[in-house]
């Protein structure tokens, strides 16, 4: 799919596939990175989502006219990307303390699925979740590839403050809380780790493209870990 289409006055809309998977992840991160190699004078920011990406036109150029010349690209685009393939971030694994004081919803996901808290931890880290983008708030990654056995509801009446680091199961996603926040996701565990240290360069410990792999700890090796900033790459 390669569908362009103005959006608003002042930017254009490119949407690269109909499903939020891996493939269609890897086309619209692709495509970001190949129009931005292209460094054209009439296109400022880009902002890739779960199915598109939607490109800013600079004030003083002629929207329709990109609009056009986007709609011409699609196939040098998908030739391009035959040519480079897809490539494979870097992974990093996150530990995580689950249920109690650090995890204050993981019975009732549990009882949701009739599962025991420990299957549903030993689900939660058999999964290699891959970070599709951040947003929400500074460094909060939106994960796909939750099992749907662990897919459950939001909150009926959100938090007025969930912790930073805490992780939680929101539908069919998964995602870490970088910062201290009101909150309605399902949380299951918290992580010791910083994901957001504005002094940090980058200031976000994950990246769009990455993925990652959570590490079951006990409450021991949270607190040693804990003041920490950047998780274990490999």
């Amino acid at each position: 799919m390669f569908v362009v289409n103005p959006f608003g006055d002042s930017a254009v809309h490119v949407q690269l596939g109909s499903e939020v998977n891996e493939a269609v992840f890897h086309r619209v991160r692709a495509f970001a990175a190949w129009m931005e190699a292209k460094s054209d004078e009439r296109i400022g920011e880009l902002i890739p989502g779960y199915l598109a990406v939607t490109l800013f036109i600079r004030s003083g150029a002629d929207g329709s006219e990109v609009a056009r010349w986007l709609a011409e690209q699609g196939g040098a685009f998908e030739q391009a990307l035959a040519e480079a393939g897809a490539g494979r971030g870097r992974v990093a694994e996150i530990p995580v303390c689950y249920g109690g004081e650090y995890g204050p919803d993981l019975e009732y996901v549990a009882g949701y699925h009739g599962l025991t808290t420990g299957q549903v931890i030993a689900l939660h880290t058999g999964t290699e979740y891959l970070v599709h983008m951040l947003g929400f708030m500074p460094g909060f990654p939106y994960l796909g590839g939750l099992p749907l056995r662990l897919a459950t509801p939001r909150l009926a009446t959100p938090r007025a403050e969930v912790a930073r680091g805490s992780v939680g199961i929101a539908g069919s996603q998964t995602g870490i809380y970088p910062l201290a926040s009101p909150g309605g996701w399902q949380i299951i565990g918290r992580t010791p780790l910083r994901l957001f240290d504005p002094a940090g360069d980058p200031p976000t410990l994950l990246q769009s493209g990455d993925r990652i792999r959570f590490i079951a700890v006990g409450k021991e090796e949270y607190s040693q870990l804990s003041g920490k900033n950047k998780g274990k790459k490999k």
